[in-house]
């Protein structure tokens, strides 16, 4: 999980995490110079699988996911953000579907700042494909609904320099090379508000120019040039 200026949600969505976690799992939090109460949030819970990292500065919500990433070590990763609310069987269905992929993405149901459903969900507003080359061009790969084995991180880390968004990264490459599962099952509350860090599922504030070509070409260069790296083309 990535923080940052979080008070006002984030008791729920460590309570909606926490209660499914296993004695041997662990949540990892990169806080990223949050002013507000966030880290007493955090550290009031007195709980030993809570680890808490606090940057130095400002780095970016890329940046602070990846400095989380670093700092995980359990074998299956599950991407979070700090105002939703996972369901209560969450991670039951998706270490399930993860015995046979290496990477799922579910849907989410979408609430609005008060917890409300908006009365839709987030594949609703998104084509049904599941391909490298369609989600290259419009992308279903939501960090806050993705959850991969380790094999994936190793190789998405570091993250490329100049990549527009973590998740989109890192489904992307495992789209290139690795099974993965896109399901229709709601797995969490997916909070669309005035101060999230992202404008997912809604529409893009930038150029078309900037769509097509810096966007997306941005992320088929790096897919190759880190699939060489990996020597796995």
């Amino acid at each position: 999980m990535a923080t940052y200026n979080g008070e006002k949600y984030l008791k729920e969505q460590i309570s909606s995490i926490m209660s499914q976690l296993s004695e041997k799992d662990e949540l990892i939090i990169s806080d990223d110079g949050s002013e507000d109460k966030t880290q007493a949030i955090i550290q009031s819970n007195k709980d030993n699988r809570i680890k808490f990292f606090k940057n130095i500065g400002r780095h970016g919500f890329i940046w602070n996911f990846e400095n989380a990433l670093k700092n995980a070590s359990g074998d299956i990763i599950f991407l979070s953000d700090q105002d939703d609310v996972w369901m209560s069987d969450k991670v039951e269905k998706t270490m399930d579907e993860l015995k046979t992929v290496d990477m799922i993405i579910h849907n989410a149901e979408i609430i609005d700042s008060e917890g409300n459903s908006k009365g839709y969900d987030y594949f609703s507003r998104l084509h049904c494909y599941t391909g490298f080359w369609q989600n290259l061009y419009k992308t279903r790969c939501l960090g806050c609904c993705m959850a991969f084995k380790r094999h994936v991180l190793n190789e998405c880390l570091p993250f490329p320099k100049h990549i527009v968004a973590h998740d989109y990264w890192i489904g992307m490459y495992a789209l290139s090379k690795y099974k993965v599962m896109f399901s229709s099952e709601r797995l969490i509350k997916y909070r669309r508000h005035g101060d999230n860090a992202s404008p997912s599922a809604e529409k893009s504030p930038y150029s078309f120019f900037y769509q097509l070509f810096i966007k997306r070409c941005n992320i088929l260069a790096n897919v190759l040039f880190r699939r060489i790296r990996h020597f796995n083309l």
